[in-house]
């Protein structure tokens, strides 16, 4: 009896206060069942588990939305975004009309404030958690699958999943876009406009399977799903929120199923990944400086990397490095080259 009351009231911290993040901060740890409450225009809230809110309009529109961010528990400002679209929805100033799934993802390392625990979460999507000795981070990203799978329990409707980061590092392009791999699908000119909306102008195209959250969305449940990195890492409360204001308002928008913002096409500029270089060797070093910003371009020839015996260099057109990170597990990515490419066919 107590620890069902203790469960009531801390669900009642989430719909009195309106403050997900900080049940989550205090509760980091797996919920043995979901709560629930209905708000006064009938929308139904659901604590699945920690950091985990379904939020279902009495009648919603043809959406399924998934946001999800803190994948990297040091990636605040993404957090502190969606934690404020949540309290909008249950103060009345948002009005849900989409069904929308809410997930804050690496709740151990949100609380330690680090990137992970003992994983780096997003590679352990698509069944990698089931592979090799299990953890909690593993554990967790199992749940945020399955999670996903439940909410995507109805066909013939529109799915997106957002999986909102930030990066470590500086970056030429502050705000881009990962659009994952879809193999016999067009990449949608519609989803680039609807990013350009939320501020995010670089779209960078992948052209293989990855273990990634938003390549499990849209490979497993056909969903316009992204990787959307909006800025550099920086403590709770130490984040220039004006910075994603276009961000909130576009996601504001699509969660309350009003007009979105589409500018122009030409305002995005459009990348192919080139290199996916992974690491082999634990003596893998840069040709670079360590803090060498995001898009930073190298002409033809140059060495960006030593692995090994193996020499990593650009090829036949200048090409631009994101994500360098030497200090990888052996076989995960330490970097991704792209080249600039044209709005073509491949798009629709």
């Amino acid at each position: 009896m107590a620890a069902t009351r203790k469960k009531q009231l801390e669900c009642d911290v989430l719909f009195e206060h309106q403050d997900l993040l900080a049940l989550t901060l205090a509760h980091p740890q797996p919920r043995k069942q979901p709560q629930s409450r209905t708000l006064k225009d009938g929308t139904r809230l659901t604590l699945i588990d920690s950091g985990i809110l379904a939020i279902e309009p009495l009648r919603p529109g043809d959406s399924d939305i998934v946001l999800s961010c803190g994948v990297h528990g040091n990636e605040t400002a993404p957090i502190e975004l969606v934690n404020d679209l949540v309290n909008a929805i249950i103060s009345g100033e948002l009005v849900c009309r989409q069904r929308l799934l809410v997930q804050l993802g690496n709740t151990e390392a949100m609380v330690k404030g680090t990137r992970g625990v003992q994983e780096n979460m997003n590679r352990l999507f698509s069944g990698a958690h089931a592979r090799g000795e299990s953890n909690p981070e593993k554990a967790r990203a199992a749940l945020l699958e399955q999670t996903v799978r439940d909410f995507y329990n109805q066909s013939g409707r529109k799915r997106f999943h957002y999986d909102l980061h930030t990066a470590i590092r500086d970056s030429q392009r502050e705000k881009f876009a990962v659009y994952p791999y879809r193999p016999g699908r067009a990449w949608s000119i519609e989803q680039i406009r609807f990013l350009a909306g939320c501020g995010v102008e670089t779209i960078l195209l992948s052209h293989s399977p990855t273990t990634t959250y938003s390549y499990y969305s849209s490979n497993e449940f056909g969903a316009d799903a992204f990787t959307v990195e909006l800025g550099k890492v920086y403590p709770f409360g130490q984040n220039e929120m004006s910075r994603f204001e276009a961000c909130r308002k576009q996601l504001s928008r699509l969660i309350a199923a009003q007009p979105l913002e589409y500018p122009p096409l030409a305002q995005s500029v459009v990348f192919d990944v080139c290199q996916v270089v992974n690491k082999h060797h634990e003596g893998f070093r840069f040709s670079f400086d360590d803090a060498q910003a995001n898009f930073s371009e190298y002409p033809p020839g140059t060495l960006l990397a030593q692995d090994g015996d193996t020499e990593v260099r650009v090829g036949a057109v200048a090409e631009s490095i994101v994500f360098p990170n030497a200090k990888v597990a052996l076989g995960q990515r330490a970097l991704l080259t792209v080249v600039p490419t044209a709005i073509d066919d491949r798009f629709e």
